[in-house]
């Protein structure tokens, strides 16, 4: 599995391999799901919440989503899809 950090800055896959965004996640590693939203990092934001696993974090990132994107709910009604998160099981990381 990854570390929560590679698992929020990934930008991609290749084959087996995470491709995660080495500067980003220098730079913003240690913010919580609600923080990177606060910074307009919407994908970051919703990737720490899906990982946490909380539905408390989920909603309020979806709530900062909405009120930036002046949305009523139903554009981001399935943010797995927005936002092109989902768990997968990986083996390697490549830091860019």
């Amino acid at each position: 599995m990854l570390s929560r950090e590679d698992f929020v800055f990934t930008i991609g896959y290749d084959g087996p391999a995470a491709v995660v965004d080495g500067q980003a996640k220098k730079r913003f590693g240690s913010l919580s799901a609600v923080e990177l939203a606060e910074k307009g990092l919407f994908r970051a934001a919703y990737s720490a919440a899906v990982y946490s696993k909380d539905p408390a974090e989920t909603r309020a990132v979806s709530e900062i989503y909405d009120r930036a994107a002046a949305a009523s709910g139903d554009a981001a009604s399935s943010p797995d899809r927005l936002f092109g998160v989902f768990p997968v099981e990986v083996k390697r990381v490549i830091v860019l």
